[in-house]
């Protein structure tokens, strides 16, 4: 930045000038200390420019990076709120599943259950069916005799 040079210019005038005895003023040259404000003058609207555009700036990307940010977390909740969903949808689901399976099971106890009593029932038919069978047989053969 040329501002600053020149204002370090001023700080060496004053610093090289000569001093007044038992005081704290110097002699300053008035011809080369009004040139170095004239270019100051000269620069400083330059300057100002510049240094508006970048707080201008600043303030654009600030602003651009605050959005930015907004947006992430109204991704982020929006997620988080669909994994929630999703993970009571998985519980309700297994839930589900859990209480299906328990009543195949228990379906399943039944129908072994009423297929032993119907195996019974036949069996115990058979064995009837053949005593008689047996006691026909028994009787024919006495016959026989």
């Amino acid at each position: 930045m040329e501002l600053l040079k020149l204002i370090e210019e001023i700080e060496d005038l004053v610093e090289e000038s000569s001093g007044i005895p038992f005081g704290n003023k110097v002699f300053v040259d008035k011809k080369h200390f009004l040139e170095i404000i004239k270019e100051i003058r000269l620069q400083l609207p330059d300057e100002i420019k510049q240094a508006e555009w970048i707080n201008t700036e600043r303030q654009r990307i600030l602003a651009e990076a605050q959005q930015e940010a907004d947006a992430i977390v109204e991704n982020t909740k929006s997620y988080m709120q669909e994994q929630v969903e999703e993970s009571e949808v998985i519980k309700e689901a297994q839930k589900q599943a859990e209480k299906i399976i328990q009543q195949a099971q228990s379906t399943s106890k039944e129908i072994r259950r009423g297929a032993k009593e119907y195996a019974d029932n036949i069996l115990g038919k058979v064995q009837s069916d053949l005593s008689n069978i047996s006691q026909v047989i028994a009787a024919n053969r006495e016959e026989l005799k």
